[in-house]
């Protein structure tokens, strides 16, 4: 989990630097060349290539491919750590989510925590004037979309291998952006292309891990290790993109960094 903590702050530092692009064609590139690695990846092992549990596969990649379109336009509009804080609510729609789909149990002490973390997201929201309630909600969108995800890939952790499961969100966007680029496309130069392919690369190399971790370790013990993305996310908009939080972003930040700790720590400290 945490070499793909470090692949996501990758691949976010690229989508920021290629803010120009519009979200849909960045995720046109990122999943052709995440594509393209799954397909020379599986090309030796082409039984039953696209899988067993075919119907939350279709619903990790869907619900996938539409929780990173809205994130990529929360990125390029708003501050890196901003976004990637108001992501973070993604593991507690995941537990209300597996609620449903899952059957599983909540305890109560989780609607605190639960509370805790959307009060961190209108923190960040009341003291920061530059953060329209659009982009919030898109976020917001974003991080529930992604639980949807994540509860997808926990389904076909019997059935599925990672690559598999990585390789249905390419196999559905880059049809789908790829059409949408039709009609709105930017022509990448110089530079650019090194970033796209770098996005890409990054983009497989976290995709991967995650689904590792997800599918070979309980969600609480491998979960709080994305928090530390948060760091990183604010040292990358600092140093690379000049952005500079106030004390109100911090303690919204903080705020929801703790109460997704707290959700995620919970199980084991109920063991002990």
């Amino acid at each position: 989990m945490f070499l793909s903590v470090l692949g996501f702050a990758g691949v976010n530092t690229f989508v920021k630097l290629l803010s120009t692009f519009p979200a849909h064609e960045l995720i046109f590139f990122r999943s052709l060349i995440s594509l393209c690695l799954c397909f020379y990846a599986l090309r030796n092992n082409t039984n039953n290539f696209f899988g067993n549990n075919k119907k939350w596969l279709l619903i990790r990649g869907f619900s996938g491919v539409t929780a990173l379109t809205l994130f990529f336009v929360t990125i390029q509009n708003i501050s890196l750590a901003n976004a990637v804080s108001i992501q973070y609510l993604s593991p507690l729609f995941t537990v209300v989510i597996g609620i449903f789909l899952l059957k599983e149990k909540v305890k109560k002490v989780r609607w605190l925590y639960f509370s805790l973390a959307i009060a961190g997201v209108f923190v960040i929201k009341g003291f920061n004037s530059s953060l329209e309630w659009k982009y919030l909600l898109i976020g917001l969108a974003s991080a529930f979309f992604s639980g949807i995800a994540y509860n997808a890939v926990r389904k076909c952790k019997d059935s599925d291998d990672p690559i598999r499961v990585v390789m249905y969100f390419p196999l559905i966007a880059t049809p789908i952006m790829g059409i949408w680029c039709l009609s709105e496309f930017v022509v990448p130069h110089g530079i650019e292309y090194l970033f796209i392919l770098l996005m890409g690369l990054f983009t497989q190399f976290a995709q991967i891990n995650m689904t590792k971790a997800l599918q070979n370790n309980e969600a609480s013990v491998v979960t709080p290790v994305k928090y530390v993305g948060a760091i990183f996310a604010v040292a990358i908009g600092y140093f690379l993109f000049d952005e500079v939080l106030n004390f109100a972003n911090m303690m919204g930040i903080a705020l929801i960094l703790f109460a997704v700790l707290l959700n995620s720590f919970t199980p084991k400290l109920n063991k002990k």
